[in-house]
């Protein structure tokens, strides 16, 4: 593992319960403006200081107030270099994975993109905010009623969340230019795969959680399907199907 890119083991918990804490209260514009200097701290010391090159990624996650998706108990941390708890012992992403991952994923502005695990809805966000249609599924029912009240209070009307089992995807409206999964199935999905664009990338975890995981990028060509990976990582298993076929 490279320790320049990877300072500890990626810890990218995303299919999470929520402990029904609700988003931090309004700023006022001097907590506004200290917000807005830790954001762009982060992305300077945690994305540009690594290897996440892209500016529209590194601008994106500028402007996503990442304080918002986690609980008021976590908002002082939420621009830290790592995972932090949104209940019942689960985690939001680390900043760098979700910002390597929204660089492997290639979008482009009207790009529709598909998202297995919306988690806290942070990834989701950060999405939209590269011009992105979002689609995102969410197994866990409050953890998905919350982050879709969190992105509306934002005026995240880009982003369509779902609650159910991802496995199948989003087949109504499919094809989708970029596809990631936020939790680590033992291998993709078919469906998942069947639904990507000829041109587009899917960015997942793969593997067990008690052992090896990788984050594979899968491009489709007009041959077929190509693969490789980038980093080890551990994330939490997707549920529900995934684990059943």
């Amino acid at each position: 593992m490279n320790l320049r890119r990877v300072p500890a083991l990626v810890v990218a918990l995303a299919l999470a319960s929520c402990d029904g804490s609700r988003p931090a209260a309004s700023q006022s514009p001097a907590a506004a403006a200290e917000r807005a200097a830790e954001r762009d701290r982060m992305v300077r010391e945690q994305l540009e200081a690594r290897d996440v090159r892209d500016p529209r990624v590194r601008e994106a996650m500028r402007r996503v107030p990442r304080h918002r998706f986690v609980p008021a108990a976590q908002a002082a941390a939420a621009y830290e270099d790592r995972p932090l708890p949104i209940g019942h012992d689960q985690t939001i992403s680390q900043p760098y994975i979700v910002g390597l991952m929204s660089q492997l994923a290639h979008v482009r502005p009207g790009h529709r993109v598909l998202e297995i695990g919306t988690g806290s809805g942070y990834q989701a966000a950060v999405l939209a905010e590269l011009g992105a249609e979002v689609y995102t599924i969410e197994i866990v029912a409050p953890l998905g009623e919350r982050a879709r009240a969190v992105l509306a209070e934002l005026g995240y009307d880009r982003v369509h969340v779902r609650v159910g089992d991802g496995y199948a995807g989003w087949p109504e409206h499919h094809p989708f230019d970029a596809i990631l999964l936020t939790a680590a199935p033992p291998q993709i999905p078919r469906p998942l795969l069947e639904q990507l664009r000829v041109g587009g990338h899917l960015v997942a975890p793969v593997g067990a959680p008690s052992g090896v995981q990788e984050l594979v990028v899968v491009t489709r060509t007009d041959e077929g399907l190509s693969r490789r990976r980038v980093i080890p990582v551990r994330f939490v298993p997707m549920t529900g199907r995934a684990q059943t076929e």
